[in-house]
């Protein structure tokens, strides 16, 4: 009797393992491998496509500036249920984060002793690509993707070096204090051939100059920041409201959080970044500048990973009346941002496979700012982003199946 093929191994590593979200998702699949656990929350749970990883190939490693390893850091987010944890935890337990490239200059909010000294730029790329390599070696995986889940990075002011690849290299040798660790990670993920999806704000692989190098280096990128909750609901009802030509007149919308990312947000700096990708998606649906179009973000450490989305919405409809919609989201931001997770990965490996390079535009349905490629501006409309990927997959994407 033959043996059984060998499955494949595809390691997912990750920026901020320590992370709520990251947590998450490795306890997720831990849950999963174990057959315990209801499919609800992975939109492509149904979807069978050739070279597409399954759930339980997934491997996780990655860095993050807390070494706690993750069973106790599982433990501290409190995302998952006892049972969850008990079930989980010697896995969990197992996977300790690497040291991590950082900068305070960039997140000032968190702050950690596990740290990668590198000396310059040119050298934390080195140790991140040795990272990846040995990573894969270790693991015996079969290919590897890079997802950034590192707290908010402020934006750094435009430079000449972040608009093509020769003047980032320079830049690069320059120790240029304009790149940060997102850059550097997505910068040494293609040096290393590997897929890199960014879930955060930050700059990373969207910055020109990396997403050209990724384009000839034939590795795909994808981002950015993660579209979980708020913003997904938005992204929704907007094109319904255009659909029906309800006018909108504003859209108020406010968050209160109480995890890390929380407190990063906290930073003006990083907070900024994050509401440049939260208000952007308004308009380009809807076709026309709503003024009024306010978000809101709040730490308020009461909730912990337990967001609390609010919005109000005021719109004219026929006869020049007046209406309002009110939408009060009270939702679990690692519960909802983990499965995306492990579904970008799944598909970063599956553009790879199929030989796909650079911004990897079929993915826009999971990023509030979504990386595009030639310069077209993105499509922010839910409906039609999930066509993109259907039509990418060569599949319907139904809802999963009692």
């Amino acid at each position: 009797m033959s043996a059984a093929p060998r499955r494949r191994r595809v390691g997912v590593a990750v920026v901020g393992l320590g992370g709520a979200v990251a947590t998450t998702a490795a306890a997720g699949v831990e849950i999963l491998r174990r057959g315990t656990n209801r499919m609800h929350g992975l939109p492509l749970a149904g979807v069978s496509v050739p070279g597409l990883p399954q759930y339980d190939e997934l491997v996780f490693g990655g860095w993050d500036l807390n070494g706690q390893h993750l069973g106790d850091a599982a433990a501290e987010h409190a995302v998952l249920n006892d049972n969850q944890r008990a079930e989980t935890a010697g896995a969990l337990s197992a996977i300790r984060p690497w040291p991590a490239v950082a900068s305070a200059e960039f997140c000032r909010r968190i702050e950690g002793a596990n740290v990668r000294a590198a000396r310059g730029h040119r050298a934390a790329i080195e140790a991140i690509v040795d990272d990846i390599t040995r990573f894969k070696a270790a693991n015996d995986l079969d290919s590897v993707v890079v997802v950034n889940l590192a707290s908010v990075e402020r934006t750094p002011e435009d430079s000449p070096a972040l608009r093509s690849p020769d003047a980032f290299e320079h830049a690069l040798d320059a120790d240029d204090a304009r790149i940060g660790p997102a850059m550097l990670y997505a910068r040494a993920a293609i040096e290393a051939g590997v897929p890199y999806g960014n879930f955060t704000p930050s700059v990373a692989a969207d910055a020109p100059a990396l997403a050209e190098l990724a384009r000839r280096r034939g590795v795909p990128v994808a981002g950015k920041d993660g579209k979980t909750g708020q913003t997904l609901i938005k992204t929704v009802l907007a094109p319904a409201l255009r659909a029906r030509a309800l006018h909108v007149d504003g859209w108020f919308s406010t968050n209160i959080l109480g995890n890390r990312d929380g407190r990063a947000l906290e930073d003006p700096d990083s907070l900024r970044s994050k509401l440049d990708t939260k208000g952007s998606v308004l308009d380009s649906i809807l076709g026309y500048h709503v003024e009024d179009h306010l978000v809101d973000i709040r730490f308020y450490r009461p909730r912990g990973d337990d967001k609390e989305a609010w919005d109000n919405i005021d719109v004219t409809g026929f006869l020049g009346q007046r209406m309002q919609i009110k939408v009060n989201f009270l939702c679990k931001d690692s519960i909802l941002a983990a499965p995306l997770v492990l579904e970008i990965a799944r598909l970063l490996d599956l553009a790879r496979t199929r030989g796909d390079a650079g911004a990897q535009e079929q993915m826009s349905l999971f990023f509030k700012a979504p990386q595009t490629a030639n310069g077209r501006a993105p499509q922010h409309a839910f409906p039609a982003q999930q066509q993109m990927l259907a039509d990418w997959l060569g599949v319907p994407l139904a809802p999963v199946a009692e």
